[in-house]
């Protein structure tokens, strides 16, 4: 921790303040931290997750654990997007309890802090993006916005306020309770169920550890790889990208440009052929009053920010 200097206590009989510190420039690099905790954590899981890979080669895997892998990818994912992502972090739209309660349990199993926590930096990321109080700024390089930036410590008062979201019972519940729900979500439960076919350690090796991993590197392109490479239809203004092939990692979420021009669309594929599984179910679930109030954006406004970016790259080639 740094030292501060305090200012000298004034004289008994001066009736002068103390001096006030400078409030230090809000754009200033902060320096790299390591945070030992989380370091250890990721080197600890991706540890398991090679050890899983070898449990799978040689054979000791039974089927069920490899399919329970992909169910359980597809619920922390889609809790991550849907829930995290487009219902918690934008409000994209609204969910019931049940729902909610669904992304809250298996957002925990996909270990990436709580929704409260996670919000917050994610709404610092688009209120400050690309300036050195964006948490995953892609200018300090791709590594960091990939994961550097989780290995360091966060500065202090560094998340924005989501008062929103603390007033939600089950999203306080779920901060609370974050390391007891991942616990249970992401390797109590999957031994259970494992005990069911007889290879409760490898449904943890394999949908618990070998899962955990890879959809933390899917996730993690969306900050890294979606901001240095693919299109920019809707403007230039940050260095967001749609690209298909993070979408089709992260049941979506590839369509980044779009999403930076317009985040409180429940979409982030807008075109019929984009690959967005989380608005084709959060779609889905209007019809049968499990989700209401989906946000989009009218087609007017797309069109004209489509071509307000053509008329600017044009300009820029013109130049």
């Amino acid at each position: 921790m740094p030292s501060i200097a305090l200012p000298p206590t004034p004289h008994k009989a001066s009736k002068r303040r103390a001096p006030v510190p400078a409030e230090p420039s809000k754009d200033v690099r902060v320096p790299f931290s390591p945070d030992w905790g989380n370091i250890s954590f990721l080197a600890t899981a991706h540890a398991v997750a090679l050890g899983a890979v070898v449990y799978l080669a040689l054979g000791y895997a039974s089927w069920w654990s490899v399919g329970l892998a992909f169910l359980w990818f597809g619920f922390a994912g889609l809790s991550i997007t849907g829930g995290y992502h487009r219902l918690f972090a934008h409000r994209a739209y609204a969910a019931h309890p049940l729902i909610r309660a669904f992304y809250l349990f298996f957002g925990a199993a996909s270990v990436q802090n709580s929704a409260l926590k996670w919000c917050a930096d994610h709404r610092l990321h688009h209120a400050k993006t690309d300036t050195e109080r964006d948490p995953y700024n892609i200018r300090r390089g791709f590594m960091w916005a990939h994961v550097g930036w989780v290995m360091s410590k966060e500065p202090a008062a560094g998340r924005p306020r989501v008062a929103d979201l603390a007033a939600d019972p089950l999203v306080a519940f779920q901060d609370r309770h974050y390391v007891l729900l991942a616990v249970l979500s992401s390797a109590v439960l999957p031994f259970c169920l494992g005990l069911l076919w007889g290879d409760p350690w490898g449904a943890v090796l394999i949908a618990g550890f070998l899962r955990l991993v890879v959809q933390w590197h899917a996730t993690f392109f969306v900050n890294s790889l979606a901001h240095c490479v693919g299109t920019q239809p809707y403007g230039t203004r940050t260095t967001a990208r749609d690209s298909f092939l993070v979408a089709l990692a992260t049941l979506g979420e590839g369509y980044h440009n779009f999403h930076h021009t317009f985040p409180t669309d429940y979409r982030n594929g807008v075109r019929w052929y984009h690959f967005d599984p989380t608005k084709w179910i959060v779609w889905t679930l209007s019809h049968v009053g499990l989700t209401d109030r989906l946000k989009r954006i009218p087609d007017t406004r797309l069109r004209d920010a489509r071509e307000a970016a053509k008329a600017e790259r044009a300009g820029r080639r013109a130049a």
